[in-house]
C-alpha cells in the first residue's frame, strides 16, 4: 500500500511521538475502506500522545475524542493547538478503556490503533466495555500487532531477544482474533484480516532514537519480522 496521507507527517518532531511501528500508516490502511462518514464524532481509544487523533481530525475531517490512560490531556491539548486544531474539533480525555467515563451512545465510531491488544482480549470486552458508548449502526475499527501464525506453545528464540513470553501473550494471529470477536452479540463482524505494511511500519519505528525501539531491534534485526504482522478488524453495532 502507498501511504500517501501519512507521508505528510514524517518530520523528525512528529515521528518522535510514535511509540511503536508507525501508527499513522496503520491508521491510514485501517481507514482505506472506512465506512465512517466525515464529520462523525469518533473516540480514538488508546490515543497516546495524540498523533493518531490529530491525523483523524485533519485527514478525515472527524470530530475526535483522544482517550488515553497514560498520556496527560494538557500535553495533548498543546499538541493539538500546535497542529492547528481547535477544541470544537478535538478534545483530550484521560480514560481507562475498562471503565470509560462517557455517557451511553455518545460516539458515532471508535477507532483504536496499537492498543486494543492490551485490554481487549476477553471475548466479552466489546459488548461490555466499548459498544455501550457507540450509537446503533456505528462502527469500531481496530488495528493491533499480530503474528502470522500463533506460536505461543513454542516461542522462537529470536522473539525472546526483545520480548518476554508475557509480552508476546498479547500478540496473536488473525484466526485467534476472529475467535475472540465472533461471540460478540452487539455488533456484526465485518472482517478480520492481516494488514499489508509489516516491514515498512517496523522500519519506521526501528529508525527512531528511542530506548523501546532499541530493545525491539534485537529481535527484528535477527529475523523476528518473519513471525510478525498486523491484524485489522472492523465491526458495526447492531440497530436496536
Amino acid at each position: 500500500m502507498e501511504y500517501i496521507r501519512s507521508k505528510k507527517y514524517e518530520s523528525k518532531e512528529l515521528m518522535a511521538k510514535i511509540m511503536g511501528p508507525n501508527p499513522l500508516k496503520l491508521l491510514e490502511e485501517l481507514m482505506a475502506d472506512c465506512r465512517i462518514p466525515a464529520g462523525s464524532y469518533v473516540m480514538d481509544l488508546g490515543s497516546g500522545q495524540g498523533l493518531t487523533s490529530a491525523f483523524l481530525a485533519k485527514e478525515y475531517d472527524m470530530r475526535v475524542c483522544a482517550a488515553d490512560l497514560w498520556s496527560e490531556p494538557e500535553d495533548n491539548r498543546r499538541f493539538f493547538a500546535e497542529m492547528g486544531l481547535g477544541e470544537a474539533q478535538i478534545e483530550a480525555v484521560k480514560a481507562d478503556a475498562t471503565a470509560l467515563p462517557f455517557e451511553p451512545e455518545r460516539f458515532d465510531a471508535v477507532v483504536s490503533v496499537d492498543s486494543y491488544h492490551y485490554f481487549g482480549r476477553d471475548p466479552a470486552f466489546l459488548d461490555e466495555k466499548i459498544l455501550p458508548f457507540v450509537k446503533p449502526g456505528g462502527h469500531v475499527y481496530i488495528a493491533v500487532p499480530g503474528m502470522k501464525k500463533d506460536c505461543h506453545d513454542n516461542l522462537p528464540e529470536v522473539l525472546l531477544r526483545s520480548w518476554r513470553p508475557e509480552d508476546l501473550d498479547t500478540i496473536h494471529d488473525a484466526n485467534w482474533w476472529r475467535r475472540i470477536l465472533e461471540p460478540c452479540r452487539g455488533a456484526e463482524l465485518l472482517y478480520v484480516r492481516e494488514m499489508e505494511g509489516n516491514e515498512e511500519l517496523w522500519a519506521d519505528w526501528l529508525r527512531q532514537d528511542n530506548p523501546y525501539a532499541e530493545g525491539d531491534r534485537r529481535a527484528m534485526e535477527h529475523g523476528g519480522g518473519a513471525y510478525m504482522n498486523f491484524v485489522a478488524f472492523a465491526l458495526r453495532k447492531r440497530e436496536a
